[in-house]
């Protein structure tokens, strides 16, 4: 029988590679040898103290300190399968993910221990700290750690990773070992040009999913030092990433624009040598804009939670082309479908708008106790993401919009990505999230939400008279608001769900 375990990844550069920096996080510095050591004593707690066993799903709530990858290689050692909770739920919503899941035990940080030890409350389960002082920490010190972490089988659940509930309930998606190891393993490898010197900024949070692949488990799968940065701040990652000599930063399009504003009042910005965008679309003038200021090519990609996530991306084997998110990883089919074409996959040419839709070792394995849900994603063997994009003569994809998002205005179909990416062009405009609102004329009217540049005056007169000069009739929006920040969720994408609440009624 075959046997795959996400926790090789750590385990083999422990083999290969005892003595070379690991982690760095502030003045704390690891190597791969150290830090699988401290896993399997931690692995052994879990077992011995914990009673968990292959199979069992145990929560893991903390932030991007050592904490984080400690635990989650500790739990995957042991057999369990990883629930990440993000960090921004409330104590109610978290508990939703934990009772959801099954979870008997959660291991929390000190930084989220109200919210998790109340939302562990409500369901039941057992709460273990994390940290210094932590309970797994001081069992580690006097534990005999595991001699081999536990045998999985390729198929068998690894993480499972809880949606934003942009549509409803947050649901789990299962992810296996080998959803997990060849998707680390491809983007490693063969996404970008591999050179083993990388040094990597671990900012995205690793309780999602483009965190967890791109900046944990694939900077270690090629064996490469990663630098944490807990909380995001732009000045504080310039800062951290000149003083490590950072050469690799992924990120999402917010942390690009704010990296933008802090490099004015840089003494210094960092060397890099590659830099990677996911987890929504990035505006074109800000890729410009950020590639100029700081010299590094940015290499947009896409993927969702049930896609591992990484489903295609900029790759230099066939050029970058910006606006675009490139072609499929290796061993992934990504292809355009007919969208009203629900219960079958009916592909289209090249250059004409549909589904995108996914299939190959990225595809989840379903969502978690709803056969329902899971049998509408997956259809004919591909699974459909619900956004609607376009495939070019040279394969190159591009992301129009979610299919939920999609503006009917008298009838025209208005695409909020396409009027975002004009709107970004304005001189004013630092951020803006277009949504469609109720309207007893049109059905549905074009609303822009805009957060102006800092130290620039932005009103919703001149912007909407620049939209206009710049749009078609039908796309140019009738309302503009100025807003200070826009809100975010959990992995920092724009919560156009909470934009149309807030301006609905206003």
């Amino acid at each position: 029988m075959a046997t795959l375990s996400l926790a090789a990844i750590l385990a083999d550069n422990a083999r290969r590679r005892p003595d070379k920096l690991a982690l760095v996080q502030g003045d704390e510095r690891h190597t791969f040898g150290e830090l699988w050591d401290q896993v399997r004593a931690r692995a052994a707690v879990l077992a011995a103290e914990h009673g968990v066993r292959p199979g069992d799903r145990v929560g893991l709530m903390a932030p991007n300190t050592v904490d984080f990858p400690r635990a989650y290689y500790a739990i995957l050692a042991a057999g369990g399968v990883v629930v990440p909770v993000h960090l921004l739920l409330s104590a109610d919503e978290a508990a939703h993910v934990l009772r959801d899941s099954g979870v008997d035990v959660l291991l929390c940080h000190p930084a989220q221990a109200a919210v998790g030890t109340a939302a562990a409350r409500a369901v039941g389960a057992r709460v273990v700290t994390l940290g210094t002082d932590g309970e797994l920490d001081r069992a580690a010190a006097g534990a005999t750690p595991i001699d081999v972490y536990a045998a999985r089988g390729p198929e068998d659940p690894a993480v499972v990773f809880y949606t934003s509930g942009t549509t409803g309930v947050p649901k789990g998606a299962v992810l296996s070992h080998l959803n997990l190891v060849m998707n680390a393993t491809v983007d490693a490898f063969d996404a970008h040009e591999y050179s083993p010197d990388d040094i990597v900024l671990g900012a995205l949070p690793f309780f999602h999913a483009f965190g967890q692949t791109a900046s944990l488990n694939a900077v270690w799968r090629a064996g490469k030092t990663l630098v944490l940065l807990p909380r995001f701040d732009a000045a504080q990652a310039i800062e951290l990433m000149v003083r490590e000599h950072v050469t690799v930063f992924h990120g999402v399009p917010t942390m690009y624009v704010h990296l933008l504003t802090a490099a004015r009042g840089a003494a210094e910005l960092p060397q890099l040598r590659v830099a990677v965008s996911g987890g929504a679309s990035l505006p074109v003038a800000v890729l410009e804009a950020f590639e100029e200021t700081f010299g590094a090519r940015i290499h947009e990609g896409y993927g969702l939670s049930e896609t591992s996530p990484v489903a295609a991306v900029n790759q230099p084997w066939y050029g970058v082309r910006a606006g675009t998110v490139g072609h499929p990883i290796w061993g992934v089919d990504v292809e355009i479908a007919r969208a009203e074409a629900e219960d079958r996959i009916d592909l289209l040419p090249a250059g004409e708008l549909g589904e995108i839709v996914v299939r190959g070792h990225n595809v989840f394995s379903g969502y978690l106790g709803r056969p329902e849900a899971t049998a509408e994603a997956l259809v004919d063997g591909w699974f459909r993401t619900g956004d609607l994009g376009t495939k070019d003569a040279d394969g190159f994809l591009s992301i129009v919009d979610r299919k939920k998002d999609v503006i009917i205005r008298g009838g025209f179909n208005v695409y909020p990505r396409e009027v975002e990416e004009v709107l970004m062009r304005h001189p004013a405009v630092a951020q803006v999230a277009v949504i469609g609102l109720p309207d007893p004329v049109h059905g549905e009217e074009v609303c822009a939400v805009v957060v102006p540049r800092e130290g620039e005056s932005a009103d919703a007169g001149t912007i909407g008279t620049w939209a206009r000069e710049h749009l078609a009739k039908h796309k140019y929006p009738r309302r503009v608001e100025i807003a200070r920040e826009l809100p975010l969720g959990p992995s920092m994408k724009v919560l156009k769900r909470a934009l149309r609440d807030t301006y609905r009624s206003a």
